[in-house]
Formats: C-alpha cells, structure tokens, sequence
C-alpha cells in the first residue's frame, strides 16, 4: 500500500506554545483544522485519548460529517468502553463515514491515569485485557450469528452484531515498545504505532513487530507507523531558530500545559510507559541523531507521549521521512507545536517532496537493477527487472 500522511486533531487553538487552559471545544476551529487536512492529503487523523479530556467518540463524528476522505482513528482504551458496545459504535461510525472509521488501542501506560477512571489492572492485565478485547472485535465484526464470550476479563451470553462495517472490517491499530505490545500487535493488529527513533532503533522494533506476526502464522504484517513533531522553515538556520524558540516556549509553559493537560502532567519523576523510557535513553546519545532527529523536545517535556522533533527545511525534512519508508514505514505521522499553521505548512511544503520521492524510488525500481553475469565465457552487465532481482 502507499505511503500515507496521519495528523492529529484537537477541539480548539491551544496548544503546546500557546496554552489556553479552560478553552472549550470551537466547532468553528475544528471544521477548518479538518478540512484543512482533507484539502492538503492527509488520509487520517487521531483522536486522542486522557482520562479528563474531550471525547474523541464525539469528535470524531463531528470530523466525519465535515470531511470527505479523512479517515478518523478513535484512540480507545479498553476499560472504558465493553468491546460489545465498541463493536456496534465503531461499525456505525464507519457506516456514516463511509467506511472512514480506525480504532486505535492504547493498554493504558500509567497506573496513575488508568486509576483515574477506575482501572486497576497491573500493565500485564491491561495487556491480557487488551488481546482479549481485539478478538471478540474481530469475531462481532466477521459474524453476525449469535456467540457467547468466557474470558479473563470478559463475559457475555448470546451476542450478535447487527451493524457491519462497510468493507466487513475496521482497521486496528495498537501501539507501544514492550515485548506484550510487540507480541499482541504483531499477531492480531493491521496497523503497529511507533514513536520517532533514530532508524537503527526503528529497524530493530520493526523486526520484533513482524517476527511476532511471523510467529502467529500470519501470511500478511501490521503497516508500520511513525510519529514525529516537525519544526521546518524556508532554511536551515531558520528551521533551528524556529526549533530553538519552540524549545524555549516549552520549557516556559509548562506550568500552563499542566493545567490544560493535568492528566499528562507528570512532573519529573520517570514515565511508566517503555515507550518513552526508550526515547529519553535515547536523548543521552546526543541533541541531533540521524539526519534532522531532534531529541530536546523529548526531555523538555520528559517524554510526554509523542515528542521527538524533525528540524530542518522541507526538503532536509523529506529526506528524513523518506529514510522511515525506506525501513518499511507506510504511515506517517506528523503534526506540530503550532497545530494549524503547521498543518498548513507540512501540507504546502513536506508532503509534496516526499510524494515526490516516493515516486522517483517507484521510477528506479522499474528501471530494474544492473546485474554482472557470464555469458559464453564473456562477462556482460545486463538489467534485471527489481521484482525478480
């Protein structure tokens, strides 16, 4: 499949620059933010998910009616919603999208934010949890006869799904960098969620996603997604000074995102997560790693979910995208510190020249390979079509 652009959307203009704490969601904001993804190519966008925030269900409705291919992921945690009443909300959502509607499974990372809405579960039963969940999906998504479920965590009698998705499925996406999220992502879901690393890290999550695959039996492996937060300018040097007042203003309103955000406020004791435990291990190698990996953005913010910044002009920061779906990575995911101009920008600038790239590689790969060979005791270089290569 193509490579495809993600974002991620938010009810109003705060931001991580500028934070508004209190904002209520702005019908007005949201309609452009999204139709702005619509117009500049992005295929989807994710609702996030906290404990005390906007509900990414309601939003992403409200997206679907006012766009026309976004497609939108739900960010669910399995303790909030029973998977029967998942089955019938997505499968409805995806009725009146159009066949538009991903869900993405987050197990939950921190005992702290899972407590707050009454989960109690150690992060080795949210994982338990969270396997079991994606299978009676499947099932109430593949079967409309009647079925009874007796698991660990749950237990129903004489079930049935009358509303079916538009294609017979909804994508699944699970994230995360522990063995468990490898191992039920790799074996049950379409899509695998990363965070940005430098690409021998990325390699190397990306062999373990698709050896768990391998071990399950699958024919096919999850698409590899990445997440990254660029900061680009017309130049280098504009792109760094830019990247240098967006670190600035982070590390000067962080009592102000703690009031937007309390949920993920975490001060600076370690995240439980392993996903950003790796990413401020990480941020010890150095500021700059790979091409235009920027990692003080990562410890400003103590590694609060997705953080690990690009930093350069577009065409250094295409470059960089395009090192990613060299390794394999289909989806990428972009958005920024400034959420609408950003869009605005990534869309004008970034994804034409990596859509570019793309098309030249696909361009090379025709051409075939050149191969050395014998022929009647002769050595001879002829060309041999990539695909049997």
């Amino acid at each position: 499949m193509p490579t495809e652009f993600i974002s991620l959307t938010f009810p109003n203009d705060s931001n991580e620059l500028a934070p508004k704490p209190g904002t209520p969601a702005d019908p007005a904001f949201l309609t452009r933010y999204a139709r702005t993804l619509d117009d500049y190519g992005f295929k989807y966008t994710l609702l996030p998910y906290d404990a005390g925030g906007f509900d990414p269900w309601t939003q992403g409705a409200y997206i679907a009616a006012v766009t026309k291919n976004l497609k939108i992921i739900i960010a669910l945690r399995p303790n909030t919603v029973y998977p029967t009443v998942a089955a019938k909300a997505l499968a409805t959502l995806d009725q009146l999208s159009n066949g538009r509607a991903v869900v993405h499974f987050i197990a939950g990372g921190s005992d702290v934010e899972q407590a707050r809405e009454g989960d109690f579960l150690t992060k080795e039963e949210r994982y338990g949890r969270l396997e079991e969940y994606i299978k009676i999906l499947r099932r109430a998504w593949s079967n409309s006869e009647a079925f009874d479920w007796e698991g660990k965590y749950f237990q129903f009698k004489n079930y049935s799904n009358r509303v079916r998705p538009v294609n017979g499925h909804i994508p699944i996406s699970v994230g995360g960098s522990s063995p468990e999220a490898y191992r039920i992502g790799g074996s049950l879901a379409d899509i695998f969620g990363l965070w940005g690393e430098p690409l021998k890290d990325t390699k190397e999550q990306i062999d373990k996603i698709y050896a768990e695959a391998e071990k399950a039996g699958r024919a096919d492996r999850p698409r590899i997604w990445v997440t990254f937060r660029p900061i680009v300018a017309e130049t280098e040097e504009l792109a760094w000074a830019k990247a240098h007042r967006t670190l600035d203003a982070l590390n000067g309103n962080k009592t102000a995102f703690q009031k937007t955000f309390p949920n993920f406020a975490q001060g600076n004791s370690e995240p439980q997560n392993v996903g950003s435990q790796r990413l401020l291990e990480i941020a010890k190698r150095g500021d700059v790693q790979d091409r235009a990996l920027w990692y003080p953005t990562v410890t400003a913010t103590n590694a609060r979910g997705a953080s690990t910044a690009l930093v350069g002009s577009p065409q250094t920061l295409a470059d960089a995208i395009l090192d990613y779906v060299d390794l394999g990575a289909e989806l990428i995911s972009i958005r920024g510190y400034d959420n609408y101009n950003d869009v605005v920008d990534y869309g004008r600038y970034i994804l034409p020249l990596v859509y570019k790239g793309i098309a030249e590689r696909e361009e090379k790969d025709k051409e075939g390979t050149a191969v050395k060979t014998e022929v009647n005791g002769d050595s001879k270089t002829i060309v041999v079509p990539s695909e049997s290569a």
